[in-house]
């Protein structure tokens, strides 16, 4: 364990004993300080010390070929503050290199994860995809920085996506990093999205189907190429389902007896339960059924369920005259329907599976006629005639 006054001349001449693959030579003025010698010739300087619990460690700080002395004493005396105040240099090397790029993370954390719970993960690893990952896929995530993201997202929608995309890759992006620091991985300490700012998007959308227009949609239905769409479109209409909840029903999950219909998981993860009127039980007993197949409105040609039947539906929608009219606007109608007769918000709530009031608020729709009877019956209550006595 040789000591010495490490300084530029010393480095310049110091070399390896004969014997010996490498030798260290500790600097007598700061602790912990090596120059480390070796039989090839090469030298590197390394700052020596214990940690917090006591365990020696050793930290490279650079081959002598591309660190000046100079700044090598500097950086040791740097390090031995840290050491002295309680740190490990050491552990801090290893603990930035165990930071994963985000699609390392994507890869092996997220996707698994979300794979487990989520039904519309394939959704996510598209954004991902698409948007994200060509952006910050190479960063490690202690890279990524707020400008950056926020760069990010507006230039999404300088690119002519809809704010609502933008917004979507930007809560994307800030779920993950919550998830990582849950998960405690590394990089993920701080969060780059706090701070970059969500666009104001109102999507919603109104459209309930009027009597005249419900009428025409099923005439159009009579010709369709597919046999089912007059069964399909009835029953998202007067079931309030989604698309996809009835394209992937079985038999086993409807008790007709008790005129209920079992979602074993629905958009909120949880099973529901939907009532069925006497008319939709009609309905169900006019639908083709085959042998051995379980679903209630299969493809009649596969006798697995539909994945997807827009053709037939678009050409309906156009011959009934309603081409913006979409699929999900029959879930809509069925709450302006129950609406407008007389049904609270709150049986509303529950034949939909809302498991919040303000998204039921969304989609029930009270039509003209009711509101005109309603300010009528508002002034009728009044007492008073107020047209005979105005004055001219």
């Amino acid at each position: 364990m040789p000591h010495a006054v490490l300084d530029a001349a010393f480095i310049r001449t110091a070399s390896c004993p004969a014997g010996k693959k490498k030798v260290d030579y500790y600097d007598t003025t700061i602790t912990g300080f090596i120059l480390e010698v070796r039989e090839s010739g090469g030298k590197t300087y390394h700052l020596r010390y214990r940690d917090a619990h006591g365990k020696q460690r050793q930290h490279k700080i650079g081959d002598s070929r591309s660190v000046t002395f100079d700044k090598a004493k500097q950086a040791a005396q740097v390090l031995r503050s840290r050491v002295v105040l309680g740190e490990s240099p050491e552990d801090t090397r290893r603990a930035k290199r165990a930071v994963p790029t985000l699609n390392e993370f994507v890869e092996n954390d997220y996707i698994p994860f979300v794979k487990g719970y989520k039904k519309s993960w394939g959704i996510d690893e598209s954004y991902i995809r698409i948007h994200i990952a060509p952006v910050f896929g190479s960063h490690h995530l202690d890279q990524i920085t707020l400008k950056e993201v926020t760069a990010f997202h507006h230039g999404l929608r300088d690119r002519g996506y809809a704010d609502a995309t933008s917004n979507r890759c930007l809560v994307l992006l800030r779920y993950m990093y919550n998830l990582g620091k849950k998960w405690g991985t590394a990089g993920a300490e701080t969060n780059p999205t706090h701070g970059a700012k969500l666009y104001l998007v109102n999507n919603a959308r109104e459209r309930f189907l009027t009597t005249e227009e419900t009428q025409r949609l099923k005439e159009a239905m009579k010709g369709s190429e597919n046999p089912q769409l007059q069964f399909i479109v009835p029953l998202l209409l007067m079931t309030g389902a989604r698309k996809r909840e009835l394209l992937d029903a079985r038999w086993q999950d409807f008790d007709l007896e008790r005129r209920t219909w079992r979602i074993p998981t629905s958009k909120s993860g949880k099973p529901r339960h939907v009532p069925l009127s006497a008319v939709v039980l009609d309905l169900l007993s006019q639908v083709p059924r085959w042998a051995g197949c379980p679903f209630v409105v299969p493809n009649p040609k596969t006798k697995t369920p539909y994945i997807s039947i827009f053709c037939s539906w678009n050409t309906a929608r156009k011959q009934a005259g309603l081409p913006e009219l979409r699929m999900h606007d029959l879930r809509h109608s069925m709450a302006s329907n129950m609406v407008n007769s007389g049904r609270s918000i709150y049986e509303v709530a529950k034949v939909l599976g809302h498991s919040q009031l303000k998204t039921t608020q969304r989609y029930s729709h009270l039509s003209q006629e009711t509101l005109i009877a309603a300010v009528d019956a508002a002034a009728g209550a009044t007492g008073t005639t107020w047209a005979s006595s105005a004055q001219h």
